[in-house]
């Protein structure tokens, strides 16, 4: 079981490694890094090039963490799962139920969001993992990812910063998953990586203390911007 543990997370760290906000710029000819806040994020990358590529790297980049999360359960279950919320926030069909699925589930989130913030492809260099983080949450413990969500939404929206909309519904996250009782490991799995989000900000954390930080504005027909 240890060494299914860590396959998944090797496995959750190649897949969250897979550079998509550096190859869908360098497809329009940019080098992101190169660029913006020289972040491969999707925030970065629709600045840049604009809308369009830039929900593109947001959506595949949830669905590394979506994957990475669920890919060992599926596998092992031939595929039949039950998605009726209980106590652990999803009651799993098959062989693989209650903790030891968690067990699986965190260790392809947390490969995941390493290799998407360290990828073994751009020489250690990503993003914050917040989308990629996002999509693993949301297999883990739908509902205080859904409740996550809804904090992001509401900041953003409320003051135009998508680094102090992301720390806010980072932190969230272990509060709405103690608050609606979810295990000790979901708790302080995303404690920690409620503190790896914020130190992935740090620089932004400079700049919104310092009032230098760049406020998400749309733009005409929302062409890139730089």
């Amino acid at each position: 079981m240890i060494l299914f543990v860590l396959f998944t997370g090797v496995l959750g760290y190649l897949l969250g490694s897979l550079p998509f906000g550096y190859l869908v710029a360098r497809s329009k000819g940019v080098n992101i890094f190169e660029v913006g806040s020289k972040s491969p994020g999707a925030t970065n990358v629709r600045r840049v090039l604009g809308k369009g590529p830039g929900n593109v790297v947001f959506v595949l980049d949830v669905l590394k963490g979506v994957v990475a999360a669920s890919w060992a359960l599926l596998a092992h279950t031939g595929v039949t799962v039950s998605f009726d919320l209980d106590e652990w926030g999803l009651d799993m069909q098959g062989e693989i139920l209650g903790p030891v699925w968690y067990q699986l589930g965190i260790a392809g989130l947390v490969g995941a969001l390493l290799g998407h913030s360290f990828s073994i492809f751009t020489k250690f260099r990503g993003g914050k993992g917040v989308a990629t983080g996002a999509g693993g949450f949301f297999v883990v413990m739908p509902v205080p990812a859904l409740i996550g969500g809804l904090v992001w939404v509401v900041t953003f929206y409320a003051f135009r910063y998508v680094s102090l909309a992301s720390m806010i519904a980072a932190v969230s996250l272990p509060l709405s998953a103690w608050l609606l009782g979810r295990s000790g490991l979901l708790i302080i799995t995303a404690a920690l990586v409620a503190v790896f989000v914020i130190i992935r900000h740090r620089e932004n954390c400079r700049r919104l203390l310092n009032g230098t930080e760049n406020r998400f504005v749309k733009t005409k027909k929302d062409e890139p911007a730089a």
